[in-house]
């Protein structure tokens, strides 16, 4: 027997050996390769978890913010109807007192000159009576917020007069208030009762370039 022939056994063992090493080797690495594909379908599975609820999350958050907006809001309105409320609340008192404020106004335009120019006392002491009534009347509405309406020689504002007639008068601005009927009266911003006026009307030449200097 040859060297070459005495080898050959030897070769056939070690041949044998490797085909034992790689069909041991391939099932270690099919189970290597089955973990690593389970691994990454658990961080798939955690990763759609983590988006679930990330947007779980922004939606709750933008509920909390909405519902903190709302109730910012009904707070705001809350306080302000309770201010109105407070301000306002004498509306009806004070409009049965400016009728009040009407009549004494009345008695005292009801006085003929010639009695108030008289010697009498007791005319005086009347009158004067009338007239320290009415000023604390009106400074008793102003105490509470209610003032009279600019309205004589003011532009007219339908918002805060209303017109009964209109005046030819050539020497004023066409709409200006020349003549107060009845005094207007507001509460803060709120008008109580509009002032009663005279507005007026332009006149030819005169009433256009009156307008016309108003305008300048």
């Amino acid at each position: 027997m040859t060297e070459t022939e005495q080898n050959k056994p030897g070769e056939g063992t070690a041949a044998l050996a490797g085909d034992e090493a790689a069909i041991e080797a391939e099932p270690r690495q099919s189970s290597e390769e089955a973990e690593c594909e389970e691994a990454i379908e658990q961080l798939a599975g955690s990763s759609a978890e983590i988006a679930r609820l990330e947007a779980e999350k922004a939606d709750l958050t933008d509920r909390l913010l909405r519902l903190a907006a709302d109730m910012d809001n009904l707070r705001r309105r809350t306080e302000r109807d309770v201010t109105d409320a407070r301000k306002y609340a004498v509306s009806k008192f004070a409009m049965d007192m400016l009728a009040v404020g009407d009549n004494l106004k009345r008695a005292l335009e009801a006085v003929p000159a010639e009695q108030r120019q008289s010697g009498d006392e007791w005319v005086r002491a009347l009158i004067e009576g009338v007239e320290v009534t009415a000023r604390e009347m009106e400074r008793l509405l102003e105490k509470h917020g209610i003032t009279r309406i600019a309205a004589k020689g003011e532009r007219f504002d339908p918002n805060r007069h209303q017109a009964m007639f209109e005046v030819p008068d050539a020497s004023v601005p066409a709409g200006t208030i020349v003549e107060v009927m009845q005094e207007g009266y507001q509460i803060g911003d709120r008008v109580l009762r509009a002032a009663l006026v005279g507005v007026a009307k332009g006149v030819g030449v005169g009433a256009e370039a009156a307008s016309a200097e108003a305008g300048k």
